[in-house]
């Protein structure tokens, strides 16, 4: 079985930068314990404005920073922050922008509904992060992506960015959490995803539909090329389509044999379509 090198994280959440939940705690320990295996890992997470980057020691990137990403006509500026987490040897990339990063709350508001612009939250930190790395000019072998936040990365992998030498080869896993968002992304969302190399008939909503949950899992599920069952009980409407996709699946497994089981189905993902 050929054997994947480079693992590039795109993580919703990570602590010790936000506090403990399924997704954070997984994402703290899965970077550290697939490099101990003798990996090569990245790994990046929003820059919430609940982070304390003092505290953190976040310091920004400037050779990384500075270029502007349009999403809805307006261009936003893209900040790369950087943080080290020196028990595990391990850097952590943010994708930062004031309007988009730096109010202090994460997914919610104050009254716990969804913030009306996390439709465009998830776009800019999605594509911030394939920028970024293109800067770095380092070529993943997989890309996993944790978190509904992370949904839209696939799509843009496979279709804007597919033909970027560095991520040519790149296989992408999904992982699927009991974590989802409410209120449906406005009917405005599908049109601010036709970027350079996307169109309509690549989306599977219409562009003039309101996108839940569902809809939004259902297109990270046409452009992986893995899923894992990350949380114990998922949506089955999600897990099914997963499963019949006929595509490399992993059930869930518990925190201490979640490393191993990972690293092997890295290696299954990037075997399977090496052929």
């Amino acid at each position: 079985m050929m054997e994947a090198k480079k693992v590039l994280f795109i993580s919703q959440e990570m602590t010790p930068y936000l506090p403990d939940s399924e997704i954070a705690t997984l994402c703290r320990n899965l970077p550290q314990g697939i490099q101990e295996k003798g990996h090569e890992i990245r790994a990046f997470m929003p820059k919430y404005g609940t982070i304390n980057e003092r505290r953190n020691q976040l310091h920004e990137v400037i050779r990384l920073s500075g270029m502007n990403l349009i999403i809805d006509d307006t261009d936003h500026p893209l900040i790369i922050k950087v943080a080290s987490i020196q028990s595990a040897r391990m850097q952590v990339y943010f994708i930062d922008n004031d309007d988009y990063f730096q109010r202090k709350s994460i997914l919610l508001d104050e009254e716990g509904k969804d913030f009306d612009d996390n439709d465009e939250r998830s776009i800019f930190f999605v594509r911030g992060v394939m920028e970024t790395v293109k800067k770095l000019r380092w070529s993943p072998d997989i890309i996993h992506c944790h978190g509904w936040f992370t949904a839209l990365a696939p799509l843009f992998i496979k279709k804007a960015y597919g033909e970027d030498p560095l991520f040519r080869d790149t296989k992408v896993i999904y992982s699927i959490y009991n974590n989802r968002f409410d209120v449906p992304f406005p009917t405005t969302f599908p049109a601010k995803l036709l970027w350079e190399g996307i169109e309509e008939k690549d989306l599977c909503f219409a562009l003039n539909e309101s996108v839940d949950f569902i809809h939004l899992s259902q297109l990270a599920i046409q452009y992986s090329d893995g899923f894992i069952q990350a949380s114990p009980s998922v949506d089955e409407k999600v897990i099914s389509e997963a499963k019949a996709s006929g595509k490399p699946f992993l059930p869930y497994q518990t925190p201490d044999l979640c490393i191993d089981a990972y690293n092997s189905f890295y290696d299954e993902v990037w075997s399977a379509t090496q052929k």
